[in-house]
């Protein structure tokens, strides 16, 4: 069964530090670009990060560059997202999805997806 699986979120303060992790099951996760998305309260979901196959390509929004970084482990089917110097608006859910082309899944266009993790950024 195909599947994707988030953890790792929590509840943080302004500064602080995450680790989420997306672990695939049911498919041979090395050979997907992932991404990962968020959708904070009344607000639609956007892109954060997205990485290729082989890891060799990456792609940040412009709000988390210099803050996230996001890698993956092949041995371990996980992709993983580094949350530094978090802020109150990185709060939300937190996505991962995955698909066979990195255009396409930077842009949301994914073929498969997680059910997401709360990240909360709150003092």
């Amino acid at each position: 069964q195909l599947q994707l699986v988030e953890s790792g979120g929590g509840l943080v303060q302004p500064g602080g530090s995450l680790r989420l992790s997306c672990t695939a099951s049911g498919f041979t996760f090395s050979i997907y670009a992932v991404g990962w998305f968020r959708q904070a309260p009344g607000k639609e979901r956007e892109g954060v990060s997205c990485i290729s196959y082989n890891g060799d390509d990456t792609n940040y929004a412009q709000s988390v560059k210099g803050r996230f970084t996001i890698s993956r482990e092949i041995v371990k089917n996980t992709v993983y997202l580094q949350l530094n110097r978090l802020k109150p608006e990185d709060t939300g859910v937190y996505y991962c999805a995955t698909g066979p082309l990195f255009s396409e899944v930077c842009s949301g266009r994914a073929h498969y997806w997680g059910k997401g993790t709360l990240v909360t950024v709150s003092s």
